[in-house]
């Protein structure tokens, strides 16, 4: 489990500008997925571990899958944003 109270986590909100402007999770910043996954490499290095969430977790989950693949460590918050509202 991460602590989003650590300022080491890097929490990337994939979901589109309106979504993340009526709620995001704590520290979250919003790249959307398609100029994330366009733009890999201004927005991330292979060094640091990120955590994608959209909305359910299944568009961050391919996201993720893609990005791993090519060398990004990242990892996918399970369930999204509306399971982050779920346990809130």
């Amino acid at each position: 489990m991460i602590s989003i109270d650590n300022e080491s986590v890097h929490i990337i909100d994939i979901r589109d500008k309106n979504s993340y402007l009526n709620g995001h999770i704590d520290k979250a910043i919003n790249i959307n997925y398609f100029d994330l996954l366009r733009n890999h490499s201004k927005y991330l290095n292979t060094k640091d571990i990120y955590y994608l969430y959209c909305d359910s977790g299944v568009k961050s989950s391919m996201v993720v899958d893609k990005l791993n693949r090519i060398g990004y460590n990242t990892v996918n918050i399970v369930g999204g944003y509306n399971n982050y509202l779920f346990k809130k």
